[in-house]
């Protein structure tokens, strides 16, 4: 079961560091299956790898996605089609234009969810050091992935199955604001936990306010 579209639903941030990988499988993966998604980095720049160690490929968060394709293209089309790079490229410009930073999104969500530990504390930590505007919580829920292909697939999958346990958790009860529901914070922590079980995964979580 997915988000009821005809009542209300959860508005969701997947982030990774550089909006390229990670937070994008999970942004495409959870858009195909009917989910209000948006994706973002938290990198004061966008790292993508090189053709050495020592040579990342690095763009501010204004390049678009057909930008930093044609500049890899350029530079070598044959490293980066096997490395996979230009294949994550074109699909993340089918999605959105370009990639988009946490911090400067003036937009609000239900539920944060992070591909790191080091996103989850920078999303923790641009919480804390805004104004707060208004009473609103939101939810940050981190998932520890990897930054390759296979792990970010594997990932995607476990968000979705696990935004899923969330929507069918408000469908057996009647339907609530996010926003105002006392009983939330005790029912996410028992689904976060029973969910570790399942798929013997650790999942970090706080609840904070815009």
């Amino acid at each position: 079961m997915f988000l009821n579209m005809s009542g209300y639903s959860l508005s969701i941030a997947v982030v990774c560091s550089s909006n390229m990988n990670r937070s994008m499988e999970a942004h495409a993966f959870l858009s195909k299956k009917g989910f209000k998604v948006k994706s973002f980095g938290t990198g004061d720049k966008v790292k993508l790898p090189g053709t050495a160690v020592d040579k990342p490929n690095v763009y501010d968060f204004s390049c678009s996605y057909e930008e930093i394709y044609q500049d890899l293209q350029n530079k070598d089309k044959s490293f980066y089609t096997q490395n996979g790079l230009l294949h994550m490229l074109d699909r993340n410009r089918r999605i959105k234009t370009r990639p988009e930073r946490f911090q400067s999104s003036s937009e609000k969500f239900d539920i944060v969810i992070t591909c790191e530990e080091r996103v989850y504390d920078q999303v923790i930590e641009y919480f804390e050091n805004r104004s707060p505007e208004d009473s609103a919580s939101v939810h940050i829920i981190n998932f520890d992935i990897q930054d390759n292909h296979e792990e970010a697939t594997i990932g995607a999958f476990h968000i979705c199955e696990f935004m899923s346990l969330l929507d069918d958790l408000n469908n057996s009860s009647v339907l609530f604001d996010v926003a105002t529901c006392e009983d939330l914070d005790n029912d996410m922590d028992s689904l976060i936990h029973s969910y570790e079980e399942k798929v013997h995964r650790t999942l970090l979580h706080c609840v904070l306010f815009y």
